[in-house]
């Protein structure tokens, strides 16, 4: 049996921030921000915005009546939780007028949450072929303003249909993970911020990927030329070109053809990211939907290699086959005019959003009236969210 993913979509608010004026802001040089970790714009979020609205924003490009009858169990990725109890998936679920013969729950583990709930819907479909599963993966990345970190913010949201004959990509069985207790990023209780040691993060994305690539390689017996290619966690898109290069690629010349190719359909594959930023648990498939959106070289058949890292840290390698008529089932002139419509804001005006972003449970009523999405958080009310989902266009 077939089982992968059958839908993909994604979310993100509707204004961005340029990175060569936060740069010059900052007093940094452009090229920084834009060479130096690959980002050229930065989603900025409202208030009338959080991990819930985003995620239902993006699931209800995909989601049909004939979906909502199938599916019997939303998993929610984040590490940008609203409740240390009651899960984002039932908020989601209710919005999209899911039925209530579900199952829905939130998963945790940093920027990996999204591949977890992946693969625990590969298994419950195999064991419920008639069923789906609607994966989510929502996050609004935050390390403070003039940080070091703060280039690296962003935030949106991935919805994945998870079903058996999926029409996109088919999941291989075999896998590859490795975890070990490290102090690379985390948000201790009561923080709203991340902390993270950058660069010893880097290095151990970097150290995992080699070992879970490598103990794929020995599983599956696959080469480079398997692949037509691979997507990874970005929390910044620079991240991959080092994945490219320095595990990938490393003992291939730079100047043939090969190399050049797998180059290129990463260029595609990091298109959407360098504009959005980091999304934390969605970063890798928005790079997956970037890739099939934009790279023209593709084809049914053919494999794409996947490398998942959650800080803390777990790493996963792991792969999918391309199905036929795939190009069908993309969303991509939606996503296009998501990303090119979007407003740009001032560093002014994203630093008085980032700061109005709702981060407690305290009463307040938000402005809804400049946000056009179909879903939005328009308040607090008894320390209860307030959510409103607006008539379908």
């Amino acid at each position: 049996m077939k089982i992968g993913i059958d839908k993909a979509s994604f979310y993100t608010a509707d204004m961005y921030v340029d990175m060569a004026k936060l740069a010059l802001e900052r007093n940094e040089d452009p090229n920084k921000y834009l060479i130096g970790i690959g980002q050229h714009k930065m989603a900025v979020t409202p208030p009338s915005q959080d991990i819930v609205t985003l995620a239902a924003n993006a699931a209800a490009q995909i989601i049909t009546p004939e979906d909502r009858e199938q599916i019997d169990m939303v998993i929610f990725g984040t590490e940008s939780g609203i409740d240390n109890s009651k899960s984002a998936a039932i908020y989601v679920a209710s919005l999209l007028g899911l039925k209530n013969n579900l199952r829905t729950f939130e998963i945790k583990q940093a920027c990996y949450g999204a591949t977890a709930a992946l693969q625990m819907a590969k298994g419950h479909i195999a064991l419920h072929p008639d069923k789906k599963v609607l994966v989510l993966g929502a996050d609004i990345a935050r390390y403070g303003l003039r940080t070091k970190g703060e280039p690296t913010q962003g935030g949106g949201a991935v919805a994945l249909l998870i079903s058996q004959n999926p029409h996109i990509l088919a999941l291989e069985d075999e896998t590859a993970y490795y975890t070990e207790d490290v102090m690379d990023f985390w948000r201790p209780i009561g923080r709203n911020e991340a902390v993270v040691d950058g660069k010893f993060s880097a290095n151990v994305y970097l150290d995992f990927l080699q070992e879970t690539y490598q103990q794929y390689t020995a599983k599956t017996g696959y080469q480079l030329s398997d692949y037509a290619a691979f997507v990874f966690h970005l929390p910044f898109t620079k991240m991959g070109i080092k994945a490219m290069r320095q595990v990938i690629l490393k003992d291939y010349d730079p100047e043939s053809q090969l190399y050049q190719t797998y180059m290129e359909r990463y260029e595609a594959a990091r298109k959407y990211n360098m504009l959005v930023g980091n999304i934390y648990t969605g970063s890798m498939y928005l790079s997956l939907i970037s890739l099939l959106e934009n790279a023209t070289d593709l084809r049914a058949g053919q494999r794409i290699g996947f490398y998942s890292y959650g800080s803390g840290a777990i790493g996963e390698f792991f792969a999918g086959i391309l199905q036929p008529g795939y190009q069908n089932y993309l969303q991509t002139d939606l996503h296009q005019a998501l990303l090119a419509h979007r407003q740009e804001v001032s560093v002014a005006e994203y630093e008085e959003y980032f700061d109005a972003m709702v981060l407690s449970d305290e009463e307040r009523t938000i402005d809804i009236t400049k946000d056009a999405a179909q879903f939005v958080l328009s308040g607090v009310h008894e320390q209860k969210r307030q959510y409103l989902k607006r008539t379908e266009k």
